[in-house]
């Protein structure tokens, strides 16, 4: 792989919240590695962010819960 291609997809990486482990592996798996490990840890990544957005969501739902209850006065404060 080209130098520059690869500090493109090291950038992208980084950008989507990979740590520097999941960096090397995919790293390692672009030099050795096969089209599928590539694919697992990628997918590994984005199972990951999911699991982080859902988290969130939650919370904001929470919030959502509180301010609808606080404007129908249902909770004073």
């Amino acid at each position: 792989m080209a130098h520059d291609s690869e500090e493109a997809v090291i950038q992208n990486l980084k950008d989507a919240g990979c740590n520097q482990d999941t960096i090397d592996q995919f790293v390692e798996c672009l030099e050795h590695g096969t089209l599928e490990e590539q694919l697992r840890i990628l997918s590994q990544h984005r199972s990951k962010l999911l699991d982080q957005l859902h988290i969130v969501q939650r919370r904001i739902d929470c919030l959502d819960y509180l301010v609808y209850q606080i404007e129908r006065h249902k909770i004073a404060i």
